[in-house]
């Protein structure tokens, strides 16, 4: 079993900031990829940042520029920093976990981000 806890949802206006993190524990043996997608009302999933083992990173196009992941491998842990905040940025927040030769990643229960005008 692998568990993932995200925590540092709220509530912020708009130009605000807030950190989420993730700890990944649990059967996570070649775990190589962590990170965040979010889910918009009436839209598709999408990327927001992955936090590769030994520090590379990739970004959604939306979020490139104001958000930041950073990573402890040791710890199977990650952080969103996500400053400029817009009420675009409104979602559900859902922490991934990929692993080599996984079918598929796992994931987090999600946590709520909502940023007000």
């Amino acid at each position: 079993q692998v568990h993932l806890v995200e925590s540092g949802g709220g509530l912020v206006q708009a130009g605000g900031s807030l950190r989420l993190s993730c700890v990944a524990s649990g059967d996570i043996a070649n775990l190589y990829a962590q990170g965040w997608y979010r889910q918009i009302p009436g839209k598709q999933r999408e990327l927001v940042a992955v936090w590769y083992t030994g520090g590379s990173t990739k970004y959604g196009d939306s979020v490139k520029d104001r958000f930041r992941i950073s990573g402890d491998d040791a710890k199977n842990t990650v952080e969103l920093q996500m400053n400029g905040l817009e009420p675009e940025d409104t979602a559900v927040y859902y922490c991934f976990a990929d692993f080599l030769g996984a079918d598929r990643p796992s994931w987090g229960r999600g946590t709520q981000v909502t940023v007000s005008s």
